[in-house]
C-alpha cells in the first residue's frame, strides 16, 4: 500500500515538473505580439522624435511655424529680405534636359514654375530631403500633384504626374522616387511643372535649377527681394528656353532700382518682334517667346501654312 502511494506522488510529481516548461512557453508566446506591437509603437515614436529633432534644427524651421501644414497648398508667411538657400545634396527632379515653357508671364496669365519635357511613366524625384505637406488631384490645374517642404526653406511642387508615390506626412531623401511622369490637370501634353516656392511666393527654379546641365548654380543661392526681378530674368536667359522673362509673378514690382527697371522696360520693348532664322516654325516661335500660333497668326495678319523667310520679322 505504501509503495503504490509513493508510485502515485513520484509520477503526480513528474507531471508537475512537465507541465511548468509548458506553462511557460504558453505565457512567452503570448507575450511575443504584445512586445511585437510595443516595439513596432515605440519604433515610430522614435522616428517622430527624430523627424521633429531634424526639423526644429532646420533652415526651415525660422521660416515656418511646423512642417505639417497639409490644410493650405501654400503657406504665405512673412518673406525675408534675404535668405541663403543650402543647394547642395540635391538631385535633379527628372533626367529630361529640355525646359519648354518658362517662368513668368505666358498666355496673359502668370506661370509659377518651369514645364520640364517628360514623358508618361517616367520617375519623377524629390530634389531635396524633406517632408511630403500636400498629395492631391486637381482636374482643372496641377492635375496628380505633390508639394514638398524641404529642410533648407524651399517648398518643390511637382505637377501633371500619372501616379503619386508618396503619402503626407512622408519624410524623404533627395532622389527619393516621388511620382510618375504624367499629362494629368490642365496640361496640353506630357510634362512636368516644377515649382520652387519661398514662404509661398514663387520664385523662378531658373535662379537655382540648370536643367539644361543636369546641375545646380552653386553650394548655395541667395535670395535678395532687392535684385530679385533683375536675376530671375538673366536666369531665364541663361537657363530657360531661350526666350526673354516678362516680369515674374509681379510680387517684387518697385523693389528694384530705376536703372532695373529702365533695362526690364527695354527688354520688354525689344520682346515684340522675333527675326524668322532659317528652320524656325511658327510652333517654335511661339513656344519661345510663351504664346500661340494663332496669336501669331492673327497679330501678324498670315496664315499657319504660310512658308516663314529668314530674316523676316514678326511681332508677338
Amino acid at each position: 500500500m505504501i509503495l503504490k502511494t509513493l508510485k502515485n506522488v513520484a509520477i503526480a510529481a513528474f507531471c508537475s515538473m512537465l507541465a511548468v516548461p509548458a506553462m511557460g512557453q504558453d505565457l512567452l508566446a503570448n507575450q511575443a505580439p504584445i512586445d511585437r506591437k510595443m516595439s513596432t509603437v515605440d519604433t515610430l515614436m522614435m522616428q517622430q522624435l527624430i523627424k521633429n529633432e531634424v526639423w526644429e534644427s532646420s533652415a526651415a524651421a525660422d521660416l515656418y511655424e511646423s512642417w505639417n501644414e497639409s490644410e493650405a497648398v501654400y503657406v504665405p508667411t512673412a518673406l525675408p529680405d534675404t535668405f541663403r538657400v543650402n543647394l547642395r545634396g540635391f538631385c535633379m527632379p527628372t533626367d529630361h534636359r529640355q525646359v519648354t515653357s518658362n517662368f513668368g508671364a505666358r498666355w496673359g496669365r502668370q506661370h509659377k514654375g518651369l514645364d520640364i519635357k517628360v514623358y508618361i511613366g517616367d520617375t519623377i524625384r524629390a530634389a531635396f530631403d524633406g517632408i511630403i505637406r500636400v498629395v492631391r488631384y486637381e482636374a482643372r490645374g496641377y492635375g496628380k500633384y505633390v508639394v514638398i517642404r524641404h529642410y533648407n526653406g524651399l517648398e518643390t511642387t511637382y505637377g501633371h504626374m500619372s501616379k503619386q508615390l508618396v503619402r503626407e506626412g512622408q519624410e524623404v531623401k533627395a532622389g527619393t522616387p516621388i511620382g510618375l511622369g504624367g499629362n494629368t490637370g490642365r496640361s496640353t501634353g506630357s510634362h512636368l511643372h516644377f515649382e520652387t516656392r519661398l514662404c509661398g511666393v514663387a520664385l523662378n527654379p531658373a535662379l537655382m535649377f540648370d536643367f539644361k546641365n543636369q546641375d545646380v548654380v552653386g553650394d548655395y543661392w541667395i535670395f535678395r527681394r532687392s535684385t530679385y526681378n533683375r536675376e530671375s530674368s538673366q536666369a531665364t536667359r541663361l537657363r530657360g528656353t531661350g526666350g526673354i522673362y516678362r516680369g515674374g509673378d509681379g510680387l517684387f514690382a518697385g523693389n528694384n532700382s530705376k536703372s532695373s527697371a529702365k533695362s526690364s522696360n527695354k527688354e520688354r520693348v525689344q520682346s515684340r518682334n522675333h527675326k524668322i532664322k532659317k528652320g524656325e516654325t511658327l510652333f517654335s516661335i511661339a513656344r519661345k517667346h510663351g504664346t500661340t500660333v494663332d496669336a501669331l497668326c492673327k497679330l501678324n495678319h498670315i496664315k499657319k501654312n504660310v512658308t516663314l523667310k529668314p530674316g523676316r520679322v514678326l511681332r508677338y
